[in-house]
């Protein structure tokens, strides 16, 4: 948990910083500091993408995990919680501000958990106590928390209680997972994320397109399975 720890506590400075300073920033500075990280994700989903073995495998992880995203409402259920936070915390009481804060936290949430740093930074850190992976995620996550906050507001401080149960969680079952996954498990899985991270820079970052990336979570979990029950097929 320590890679978790130190993970939030950089969010939570950087956006702080980001709060404090933002105002200070340009409008225009802003807007294309979000579009630079946005095509900075968009070019790293595409890499972790390429790691995939089979991407079929990635395409029927993204349809189920659509689905079951789409039929538990996980991104009608993360906004509803970035609202109940916005009435709580947020003193904007505008239309505007509340879309502002919602994005600002869905984005945070997604973009901090989703990952190959996050998936075996937070194995690496539960089975042995090792955070380097973390630790470089987290000064990664630090900058982006800082430009995030500077233009979508304290909804991105909140993200880190999406960090604390996703990464954390991930962390205290490391023992099990590392039973069970194996190396094209972990490659589809950080395939998988890629298409997701690429979802949320067109929709959230670029702005192209809405997507509804916060549906597309399960498809982490589906991946292995699609892999484990196509070894097991063929064993």
């Amino acid at each position: 948990m320590t890679g978790t720890l130190l993970n939030i506590a950089a969010v939570l400075l950087g956006g702080t910083l980001g709060l404090l300073f933002g105002a200070r920033i340009p409008e225009r500075f802003k807007s294309t500091i979000i579009a630079g990280m946005g095509l900075f994700i968009f070019a790293m989903g595409l890499q972790m993408f390429l790691e995939t073995q089979n991407p079929l495998i990635v395409l029927g992880a993204l349809l189920t995990g659509a689905l079951l995203g789409e039929w538990w409402r996980i991104e009608d259920g993360l906004q509803n919680f970035g609202a109940i936070l916005e009435r709580r915390f947020a003193r904007d009481d505008s239309a505007d501000g509340s879309a502002r804060f919602i994005r600002g936290f869905l984005t945070a949430s997604l973009l901090f958990c989703v990952g190959p740093m996050t998936i075996l930074g937070s194995i690496q850190d539960g089975l042995s106590g090792d955070y380097k992976l973390l630790a470089v995620k987290s000064v990664l996550d630090g900058f982006a928390a800082l430009a995030f906050a500077s233009t979508l507001g304290v909804g991105v401080l909140f993200s880190a209680i999406v960090i604390l149960v996703f990464q954390g969680g991930i962390s205290l079952l490391a023992v099990q997972l590392s039973a069970i996954a194996t190396d094209p498990m972990l490659a589809e899985l950080t395939a998988t994320g890629g298409v997701i991270l690429l979802g949320l820079a067109i929709s959230s970052l670029l702005e192209i397109k809405k997507i509804r990336a916060g549906n597309f979570l399960p498809a982490l979990f589906v991946a292995p399975l699609i892999v484990w029950i196509l070894a097991w097929f063929q064993s």
